[in-house]
């Protein structure tokens, strides 16, 4: 029964004679155990000296309110805000860093709005010895926020006074027509009511400007140990491999001559 299983059409048993057992890939393993050693100890080292050199990294971050109306209302939405701050005013204090300090800045910028809230949250990642320039690039941003909302503020709070003065004016002249009360009521309730609105604006607040976190955020160096070793391993196998069909090669490309 097997004898038939293992044959082919013309009594011919299959040629396995180019194929590598497991006992092979041990032995050639084993061979070139050097090899594998080199190249593993290399990359963990490796490893271990990028997780020791390299400097502890911090979370800086600064917190706003933007500018809004007593019944919530924000004077520019968030999603605004934020796309200015991406397109515009961050730009313009990374040209102003390089065009001071000759190199791009040192660390990167986002900002993120907690959902149903006026809040901007402006988040770095950067040492301690960037800190300075966080510091600086975070309040340069909140500047140019506040500046932006304090003159969207400014206008819609002078045409609320054009209006109230127009109102004013209006009641004026209907003071001295007869059958004039309800116009007056009317106009004078609408003015009570702009003038509630142009006392419930209010400004940006800065809560936070460039905290520093308790904690270092990075780097994470049991896990580039682990990655390292991981990869030692990987790349050891590998190269072992090769070295023994590069060996292989030569004796057979020597014997050919």
């Amino acid at each position: 029964m097997n004898d038939t299983q293992n044959t082919i059409p013309g009594g011919q048993r299959p040629d396995y004679s180019d194929e590598i057992s497991l006992v092979d890939l041990v032995a050639t393993f084993i061979r070139r155990r050097r090899v594998f050693y080199v190249v593993f100890i290399t990359v963990t080292l490796a490893g271990l000296a990028y997780a020791v050199w390299m400097p502890d990294e911090y979370e800086y971050s600064s917190l706003i309110q933007i500018a809004q109306k007593d019944n919530g209302e924000f004077v520019q939405p968030p999603e605004t805000t934020i796309a200015t701050l991406e397109s515009r005013w961050l730009p313009e204090v990374q040209t102003i860093y390089r065009e001071k300090q000759g190199r791009k800045l040192p660390f990167d910028l986002s900002f993120n709005n907690p959902e149903s809230t006026g809040l901007i949250r402006f988040s770095s990642s950067a040492t301690k010895d960037d800190g300075k320039a966080v510091s600086a690039a975070h309040s340069a941003l909140v500047k140019s926020v506040k500046g932006h909302q304090d003159v969207l503020v400014e206008g819609k709070q002078e045409s609320l006074k054009r209006q109230i003065e127009s109102l004013e004016s209006a009641i004026d002249t209907l003071k001295g027509e007869k059958d004039a009360g309800e116009a007056i009521a009317g106009a004078i309730e609408r003015r009570s009511r702009l003038e509630g609105e142009l006392e419930g604006f209010h400004g940006v607040e800065v809560l936070v400007t460039s905290r520093q976190s308790a904690e270092k955020i990075a780097p994470k160096r049991s896990l580039i140990m682990v990655l390292a070793v991981l990869l030692g391993g990987m790349l050891g196998v590998f190269v072992a491999f090769m070295s023994e069909f590069a060996v292989t090669v030569r004796e057979h490309l020597a014997s050919a001559r």
